[in-house]
C-alpha cells in the first residue's frame, strides 16, 4: 500500500502548484485506474485564505478526475470520522491510529494528510453499506 502527498513551496506562482497537483492526480488515476476518486468535503474554519487554497487544490484533483471520466465522491468530515472512529469529533492521532488498524499497516500513516487520505478512502468503500444499514 503507497501513500504520499505533494510539496509545493509557497514562492511557486499559484498555476504551477494547482499544475503540479492536477498532473500528479493525472497520473495516479493513469498508473491505478481507480472506480472512483473520493474527498473529503471542504472545512471552512477561521483563515478564509487557507479555505480558498485547499479550494483550488481541490478543484484540481475534480478537474483532473472528470478529465479521465472517473467519478468523484465527497464525504463530511465528520462522517469520515465517525466511519473510520466511531466517533465524529475524533482527534487526528486517533485517525491515524484507526487507520493503521483497519488497514493492518505495519505503521501509522506518516502524516495526518496521509491518514486522513486513507480515513476518506475507508468511508467511501463502506459508503454503500452504510447506506444499506440505514435503511
Amino acid at each position: 500500500m503507497e501513500s504520499g502527498c505533494w510539496r509545493t513551496s509557497a514562492r511557486e506562482r499559484l498555476d504551477v502548484r494547482l499544475k503540479t497537483i492536477f498532473v500528479g492526480v493525472q497520473d495516479l488515476i493513469a498508473e491505478h485506474a481507480p472506480d472512483a476518486v473520493a474527498l473529503e468535503e471542504s472545512y471552512v474554519g477561521a483563515d478564509a485564505r487557507i479555505a480558498l487554497s485547499v479550494g483550488q487544490a481541490r478543484g484540481a484533483v475534480l478537474v483532473a478526475a472528470a478529465a479521465a471520466g472517473v467519478e468523484c465522491a465527497e464525504h463530511a468530515p465528520a462522517r469520515v470520522k465517525q466511519t473510520v472512529c466511531g466517533y465524529g469529533r475524533a482527534e487526528k492521532e486517533q485517525v491515524q491510529r484507526m487507520v493503521k488498524i483497519i488497514l493492518s499497516l505495519d505503521t501509522e500513516p506518516k502524516t495526518s494528510h496521509e491518514a486522513d487520505a486513507f480515513a476518506v478512502a475507508i468511508c467511501h468503500a463502506l459508503a454503500p453499506r452504510l447506506l444499506e444499514v440505514a435503511r
